[in-house]
């Protein structure tokens, strides 16, 4: 069972104010430092493993199972979730009568990989099965009555939806009206009426007791799948026997990493298990988009995050939505090779619209605002964006002026597509329905930290104005209180690859459980230069005169960024996670820097 994670009201220190305007706070107060010697005493923990568990809420009786996390002890019975039986024994009718089914998926990573995953299965079992993937700009999310209707025209005798269709109302209504079964397999929130479907698993619905609600689109598609080749074993079908579930971990993996949802329960052993899976590159699509992203040495959540996912989501957001579902369920190296050749061409595309939009957007934000710390949230818009990138842009604007941001594109009919990113503390998609309610907005929602909206042009003002009052000074409250949770202090000699691999068996780490961040006290900064298109690499060396480098991701332009290039020869007090680097077919140490402070 979790602890709660003790206040840390002690600063770290002595940073009552970083650079990024944080104040520096030990993760662990009393209780935890308490917890964490337990854990060491009883379980034989090393120290510095035990101090990371402990400082994310997890009790001492629970710590050898986190540090072992198994498919066979987390995962429920299928049968828990509602529905989830009807649905695999839906499925399994299909494959035993030889029905052609349709997949129709969501155009992100966690559409592509649910997609992919029934897809192979299916395929397994000699299912005819297409996916369909809708256009992110002329259809929008989610099921819609012209392509149901157009599946069906094409022979599909079975609709499943992946990562999408609990809110789908009219288009499931359209296929029943043609007497074809639908299957939603979805993760989204719902409200309590649900569209008409033959089967709706999703762990979020009202009624569903399953407490699941954490996992991805993949990941409840995996449990049908279970659910469903049990049913296959007992009908007693030729191929039932020969399927390798586990093995399409991988696919599981990248959709959790990838969707952010938090590493807790299933889910962490979802992605430990997936990792091995992904290193033994058997999926010819995963290992197509790891060689065009360079990658050396061992799959981590970070590749997966940062270099495939990105790669996945740039046919959806600037080109052909289907290209990553298509990609992940080839097993053909050649072909897998094109397409993934193209995704990185898309993705380099995405990058350059990125930069020349963001580079709009923060002129448009000095312009709006003067300086964003007195606002409370920030509003961008032209008609000259893609659709398809504002959720980007809204979030880099975040992370840069750490604010609630939005960013819209219009197009020429002065319709607006909208996407927004919050920061913490501050619920989103709440203030969008607000919005609605109150007749400035077509339509809009969302949850806490995301939401997305379309608005009409005439109404950008009003919608601004009414976004600003309800921020207000909770916003700017939550900014003046904003601190940084260190796990510990370390010397550039102390951070080893063994330390690294020793905080590496606490992980994974990414949603609801962080990657710890280490301060690196009094180093001075030797050499910081501008690499890439915003990135600076940092020198360090220690007063034992060890040394370490560093690097700040899209830091040009920002606080911390402008510290560090005017700090040569200066020492400064630098947090950071640490990660092991490939180079020149060896591993490094690196400091990923993420906020720094001078010495006082």
């Amino acid at each position: 069972m979790a602890q709660p994670i003790d206040p840390a009201p002690q600063t770290f220190l002595n940073v009552e104010k970083s650079v990024s305007g944080q104040r520096w706070v030990s993760r662990l107060g009393q209780a935890g430092e308490n917890r964490a010697l337990a854990m060491a005493q009883l379980h034989g923990i090393p120290e510095l493993i035990a101090r990371v568990l402990a400082g994310r809420g997890v009790s001492v009786e629970d710590a050898p199972a986190f540090l072992d996390p198994t498919i066979r002890n987390l995962m429920p019975d299928p049968s828990t979730l509602t529905d989830c039986d009807k649905a695999a024994t839906r499925i399994a009718q299909a494959a035993l009568r030889g029905e052609r089914v349709a997949i129709f998926g969501d155009y992100d990573v966690d559409g592509a990989s649910s997609s992919a995953l029934l897809y192979r299965f299916l395929v397994h079992f000699g299912v005819e099965a297409t996916i369909y993937i809708p256009d992110r700009i002329f259809e929008g999310y989610g099921p819609n009555p012209s392509a149901i209707g157009q599946l069906i025209d094409n022979g599909a005798q079975l609709i499943v939806t992946v990562d999408c269709g609990s809110t789908s109302h009219e288009s499931l209504a359209a296929a029943a009206e043609r007497g074809i079964d639908v299957v939603v397999i979805d993760h989204h929130q719902v409200t309590h009426e649900l569209p008409v479907a033959h089967a709706l698993v999703n762990p979020n619905r009202e009624d569903d007791l399953s407490g699941q609600g954490h996992l991805c689109a993949a990941g409840v598609v995996f449990l049908v799948l279970v659910a469903t080749l049990r049913v296959l074993k007992e009908a007693g079908h030729p191929a039932a026997g020969s399927i390798d579930l586990l093995s399409f971990l991988d696919l599981v993996a990248l959709a959790t990493v990838c969707d952010v949802v938090p590493l807790k329960g299933l889910n962490r052993a979802y992605v430990v298990k997936g990792l091995i899976a992904a290193r033994h590159q058997k999926n010819a699509g995963l290992a197509a988009l790891l060689k065009v992203a360079g990658l050396s040495g061992p799959v981590t959540p970070y590749h997966l995050g940062f270099l495939i996912g990105p790669r996945i989501n740039a046919g959806g957001r600037i080109s052909d939505a289907a290209l990553g579902s298509r990609l992940l369920t080839l097993d053909d190296p050649v072909e897998a090779g094109e397409i993934a050749e193209r995704l990185d061409g898309l993705n380099r595309e995405r990058q350059a619209m990125e930069a020349a939009m963001l580079e709009q957007a923060e002129a448009e934000v000095l312009a709006e605002y003067g300086t964003a710390e007195k606002a409370s949230i920030l509003v961008t818009a032209s008609t000259q964006w893609h659709p398809g990138i504002v959720g980007l842009l809204a979030a880099r604007l975040k992370e840069k002026f750490q604010r609630p941001a939005f960013a819209i594109a219009f197009d020429p009919s002065g319709k607006g597509s909208g996407s927004g990113r919050s920061i913490a503390g501050f619920d989103l998609g709440r203030m969008v329905r607000a919005a609605v309610d109150e007749g400035l907005l077509i339509k809009g929602g969302g949850h806490a930290m995301a939401a997305g909206l379309t608005v009409e042009r005439s109404k950008l003002g009003a919608m601004r104005a009414f976004f600003e009052e309800h921020a207000g000074s909770s916003v700017l409250d939550i900014a003046a209180g904003a601190s940084l949770k260190i796990d510990g202090a370390l010397s550039a000699s102390g951070a080893t690859l063994e330390l690294i691999d020793l905080v590496e068996q606490a992980g994974p780490y990414g949603s609801g459980h962080p990657q710890p961040v280490f301060v690196l006290p009094s180093h001075k900064v030797t050499d910081a230069r501008q690499v890439g298109v915003n990135h600076i690499k940092v020198s360090l060396e220690g007063l034992d005169r060890s040394r370490l480098e560093a690097i700040a991701f899209r830091a040009i332009g920002t606080p911390l960024g402008d510290l560090l290039l005017g700090s040569r020869g200066a020492s400064l007090h630098l947090a950071g996670t640490l990660s092991a680097d490939m180079w020149q077919s060896s591993r490094r140490v690196q400091l990923r820097i993420v906020d720094a402070a001078r010495l006082f």
